[in-house]
């Protein structure tokens, strides 16, 4: 099915089922602990050995020589394979760095050896045994502080919305700014981040013949089919990758990874199946994280509040031919000005790879653009978000002619600011006491991009009027299972219960998969395409005219005579398969979704303890298609934005190169004490560009802006402005006011 006029009235406005806030299908599953996860396939390799993965010990330089004789003779060792015994792989469409095989190192922890064993627990015990030799290289680049001065202007694209040339101009920037009475020039910085989901990346494979079966923990399985194949050397029709269930991801599991590489390479090796998963140790280091950045911003406005010139520029670090954090890409979109400026920088690096982790691009660069926002605001002695709807803008501001789709941010911060008690919040920075707390509130805008994806998918109806989807589409927490399902039923006309939902495996037809938060919008448009294909066809088979059809009850009716599904299906059943295709209407109108983040903190006045106390997100992001799994999704972005502003970083060995607090120990993520109340308004909005369901994304939209709404409401109880991420009490300690 090609999109490419606006929809109009169809099937999923009946809102029925779609827009109702049904459980999760899949929830009694992962409650009782029988979902079957990756590591877990017990069901489709009983036999199977397990691998352990070794890790270089250092971040650049060559293997010289690996000492297998202790690790082959320890006891239940089935194999051991080095990547000396092969030279590089080849690398997949979606790697930077190489996954295994020759000498070369190019970050710590990159995979050099694997034990299969007959237990865990001998695995890892042989993988003790391996000596290696290593031959260090000198000059190592770990250090994004020093490498930014020298990094070059690079284009860049996060493949998920966000991204632009080395160097974007509109007007003329550094005039504007020169002659605006009022200025900002700041330097924003935030650090390396780990996606710490809960279940690590781990595999089985099996052999059968010459074609390769791997379960897997993996949120593109279209992907990671192709570029196993591209790694393994065998066409990619021989190589079938199955991942029903993903514990988390975060875009960590976008790309192929070490564990899906060696499963296969140790399966190969000894005849059997053979589970890989990577220790929590291992993650950080072996896979990919978010990149630090240095972020300079610097706005210019009259004296009326209005903007003439914003320029926001960015420097983050990669492997060799790597790609930049594209943090400027929302300035682009989300603020009003004449003149603009936007130019990323990437320094080449020699730690572990840095790629996609939820909303690249946008939540490291609202983390600052929202702070200097509200610095802007405080120098022209405007409100916050008076100084926000000042500058919105209806349509792009480097393309006029282009207008928004939908563009509610105005109301997200309006009704934002009633809801919070907005009108209650002191101005002067540092004077609301609780006691021994200071006590503040901040506001942020949300926004992510609305990414367009083919989808596609098999729907199948049976004697029972039982209605099958099939699509590799991946469930990564999101409530896929439950949207899909919730579609079918609404275009069927069945209830929810009599749909069956198969998700994950590449035999089945290939989806847009779960990343960019395009997943929801796509994957559901992918099962209405087969559906309306279905529905043709049994209206076909029965004389209807597909116009007149109403599926409906689990009855298809045109006229005075209705038929029930089951019997128009007959005993051999329908199937049917199609995919959404999109024409140019993203061309033409800008799809974005937009959000406003409030947050209210208290801050220890004696210890610089940051305590957040309630949060409410108000999101506009097309028709909601499930309100409770949405909300879920927003709130937990809501906590990873938490995460972001007070406590996560990776800490970097700037001598050595690797990521220190590689465990869930020393890498602090948000736990419940640290989450208060949460709030989530859902503006009431369809968006008839973005396909027939009218939705957009929202996992990621929750999450861009919040770091900066915590960090403005820091400095709205203390008075203390930190733009150095995350905002820890080290930072806050000697600057508090005096405590009387």
């Amino acid at each position: 099915m090609k999109f490419d006029t606006p929809a109009t009235t169809n099937p999923i406005d009946r809102m029925r089922v779609v827009g109702q806030p049904h459980d999760r299908i899949d929830g009694r599953f992962k409650t009782t602990g029988t979902a079957p996860y990756a590591y877990e396939r017990h069901d489709v390799a009983p036999d199977a050995a397990y691998g352990f993965i070794l890790g270089a010990g250092i971040a650049k330089g060559r293997v010289a020589a690996i000492d297998t004789a202790a690790a082959k003779a320890a006891p239940g060792v089935l194999s051991v394979i080095t990547t000396l015994d092969m030279p590089q792989l080849p690398k997949g469409k979606t790697n930077t760095a190489a996954l295994f095989g020759g000498p070369v190192i190019q970050h710590y922890h990159q995979a050099i050896a694997l034990v299969v064993a007959e237990t865990f627990e001998q695995a890892r015990d042989a993988t003790s045994l391996l000596r290696v030799d290593y031959a260090p290289e000198g000059g190592g680049r770990f250090d994004l502080a020093v490498l930014a001065p020298s990094a070059p202007p690079v284009p860049g694209d996060s493949g998920e919305g966000s991204g632009g040339p080395p160097e974007d101009r509109t007007g003329n920037f550094e005039e504007a700014f020169a002659q605006a009475p009022v200025k900002l020039d700041e330097t924003y910085t935030t650090p390396d981040e780990s996606h710490a989901m809960m279940e690590p990346h781990a595999s089985v494979a099996r052999w059968d013949g010459d074609h390769v079966t791997v379960w897997t923990s993996n949120q593109m399985i279209a992907w990671g089919k192709r570029d196993l194949g591209i790694t393994l050397g065998i066409p990619a029709e021989k190589v079938r990758l199955d991942s029903p269930y993903v514990g988390g991801g975060f875009g960590g599991k976008l790309f192929l990874r070490a564990d899906a590489v060696l499963a296969a390479l140790g399966a190969k090796a000894v005849g059997r199946p053979v589970k890989v998963a990577l220790t929590r140790p291992i993650m950080a280091n072996n896979t990919t994280h978010r990149p630090a950045t240095i972020q300079r911003i610097r706005i210019g406005a009259g004296r009326d509040g209005k903007i003439t010139a914003i320029a926001h520029e960015s420097t983050s670090g990669d492997q060799p031919g790597g790609q930049p954090e594209t943090a400027v890409s929302q300035t682009k979109l989300l603020y009003a000005g004449a003149n603009r400026l936007t130019a990323m920088r990437l320094a080449e690096m020699d730690l572990p790879e840095g790629n996609a982790m939820r909303a690249p691009g946008e939540a490291p660069g609202l983390m600052a653009l929202e702070i200097a926002i509200d610095e802007m605001a405080e120098k022209l002695n405007l409100d916050p978000i008076e100084f926000r709807v000042l500058n919105d803008t209806q349509v792009d501001p480097e393309h006029p002619e282009r207008p928004f789709s939908q563009r509610q941010l105005i109301r997200c911060l309006r009704e934002g600011a009633e809801r919070f008690g907005w009108d209650k919040r002191n101005a002067r920075p540092g004077t609301r006491r609780e006691g021994r707390w200071l006590v503040g509130i901040g506001v942020a805008a949300g926004f992510r991009n609305n990414l367009l994806q083919k989808s596609g998918a098999r729907v199948k109806l049976d004697a029972q009027g039982v209605v099958t989807v099939e699509t590799d589409m991946t469930d990564i927490g999101t409530g896929t299972y439950t949207i899909i399902a919730q579609t079918a039923a609404e275009m069927m006309g069945v209830p929810i219960e009599k749909v069956v939902v198969r998700l994950g495996d590449s035999d089945f037809p290939a989806s847009a998969g779960s990343g960019g938060q395009w997943g929801a919008n796509n994957s559901t448009a992918g099962v209405y395409a087969a559906c309306v294909k279905l529905r043709d066809e049994v209206a076909q088979k029965l004389g209807f005219n597909s116009a007149d059809a109403v599926f409906e009850d689990g009855q298809v009716r045109a006229g005075n005579r209705s038929v029930p599904l089951g019997e128009a299906a007959g005993a051999e059943g329908m199937v049917a398969e199609d995919a959404i295709e999109y024409g140019d209407l993203a061309k033409k109108e800008q799809q974005s979704t937009f959000a406003g983040h409030f947050v209210e903190v208290a801050v220890d006045a004696a210890t610089g303890e940051v305590r957040v106390r309630r949060m409410l997100s108000v999101c506009a992001a097309g028709r909601i298609l499930n309100p409770k799994s949405a909300r879920s999704q927003v709130i937990g972005a809501m906590t990873m934005g938490v995460g972001g502003a007070l406590m996560e970083a990776l800490s970097v060995d700037t001598r050595r190169g690797f990521f220190v607090n590689h465990d869930l120990a020393s890498y602090e993520v948000p736990v419940h004490a640290d989450i208060p109340h949460q709030e989530v308004v859902f503006l009431d909005e369809t968006d008839p560009m973005s396909s027939p369901m009218k939705a957009k994304g929202v996992g990621e939209l929750g999450l861009c802006g919040v770091g900066g709404a915590v960090a403005n409401a820091i400095y709205n109880a203390t008075g203390i402005r930190v733009r150095d991420y995350p905002i820890t009490l080290d930072k806050l300690i000697d600057r508090l006011p005096e405590v009387a």
